[in-house]
């Protein structure tokens, strides 16, 4: 003879019917509304969601590329010389610019048959795509950075309008999240100076 065993299970209690059953339903929707608004919130507070409309970065993000911007990257540390930052531009425009980091605070950006010197030392640029031609010099306030785009024959950029003051930095760009083709992180720190 075998023998089984089984657990006591109690019988489920009964569903609350009528008013009740609305009351709970509508309590739960609302809890549901108000985390999706926190969490909204504080996805917004920490990071943006950017379309690159302009081909000044072509190379490394694509006009239709869609970028995910850390607005607290700069909140505790300092800008890099090869970040791709997303400012407003020192003039009225009515959307931001994304542009890579050439130079920093007190530094001096001199521009010579399209090879950049910061500080009279060359920079290494692995990710530009073409050459470039443009020379000038531009001493960069202490409050303030040197920006280019990547594509740098149809960039508008610090050549033409000046330096970038650091309080206009919206954040840092850190990934292509769409299209997939495009998707992955964006180098940082790619610019090293050495000496010529």
């Amino acid at each position: 003879m075998e023998n089984f065993h089984t657990e006591m299970i109690p019988d489920p209690l009964p569903l609350p019917t009528g008013e009740g059953n609305w009351r709970q339903m509508l309590i739960d929707i609302l809890e549901t509304l108000v985390i999706s608004v926190v969490l909204f919130v504080l996805i917004n507070s920490v990071s943006a969601r950017i379309r690159v409309e302009s081909v000044s970065m072509k190379g490394t993000l694509n006009p239709g590329d869609f970028v995910l911007v850390n607005r607290l990257a700069y909140k505790w540390s300092d800008v890099n010389r090869g970040d791709v930052v997303v400012f407003d531009p020192p003039f009225d425009s009515p959307e931001p610019y994304v542009k890579r980091v050439i130079g920093l605070p007190g530094e001096v950006v001199r521009i010579e048959d399209g090879h950049v010197y910061v500080d009279d030392v060359l920079v290494q640029e692995p990710y530009l795509k073409v050459d470039f031609h443009s020379n000038g010099s531009w001493e960069i306030p202490a409050d303030a950075i040197f920006v280019m785009g990547d594509n740098r024959n149809n960039s508008s950029d610090s050549r033409s309008w000046g330096t970038v003051p650091t309080e206009n930095i919206l954040g840092k760009a850190l990934f292509v999240y769409w299209p997939v083709n495009q998707w992955g992180a964006l180098a940082t720190g790619a610019v090293a100076a050495e000496n010529p």
